[in-house]
């Protein structure tokens, strides 16, 4: 589990394909990383298989790939890392289980006084989890929901965000990791399935 607050921005250093299955290495900045950890990268909860002092390698399931931006990476791509949360950890963001619904592509950036609005699409299915102040990982970075539509939701972010993330350098038409909020997912079962137990 995580909290969607990024501690390093990794570069991918390896990408190798066997059939379907990927090994990544990666260059970080982490610290005390050791084998078997769960790391976030971009959003997605994977295992450390290797590491050396500040490189690391993982494994992909074709399943990943499937359902993430991981297709779309080469050596030289920048990725948001986040260790996974330990009981003592502050919770700056909010529960991300690094487990990806679905991508979606940026559609607009705007840039405000001390922000800018960054508007993706989403597929409609995935909408019921969305509401507006609530939250949202995107390539593991936790978000507030700004606005919402059928088919697209907005997000703000700070010069922070934007300086310490790979979001600040996002163009429009790139694709990226999005995981709804678990517990509005929990939430929006329960009542469905409380409503349809009433008919």
């Amino acid at each position: 589990m995580f909290t969607g607050i990024i501690k390093n921005i990794g570069t991918i250093a390896g990408v190798n394909r066997e059939n379907d299955n990927y090994r990544l290495t990666i260059n970080h900045g982490l610290n005390d990383l050791n084998l078997g950890d769960s790391v976030s990268i971009n959003g997605i909860c994977l295992t450390v298989v290797d590491f050396q002092k500040n490189q690391f390698q993982v494994d992909v399931m074709p399943e990943t790939i499937k359902r993430t931006n991981l297709a779309e990476i080469s050596v030289g791509t920048k990725v948001n890392l986040e260790p996974a949360l330990k009981p003592n950890s502050e919770i700056g963001g909010h529960f991300v289980l690094g487990h990806i619904d679905t991508t979606g592509k940026l559609l607009s950036r705007e840039v405000t006084e001390n922000s800018v609005l960054l508007t993706f699409s989403i597929p409609k299915k995935y909408n019921p989890y969305l509401v507006e102040k609530g939250s949202i990982a995107i390539d593991g970075v936790s978000l507030t929901l700004i606005a919402v539509t059928e088919d697209t939701f907005q997000v703000g972010i700070i010069p922070y965000t934007q300086d310490e993330t790979i979001l600040g350098s996002l163009e429009v038409n790139q694709t990226v990791n999005l995981e709804t909020d678990i517990l509005g997912k929990y939430i929006y079962k329960d009542l469905k399935r409380g409503y349809q137990d009433e008919k």
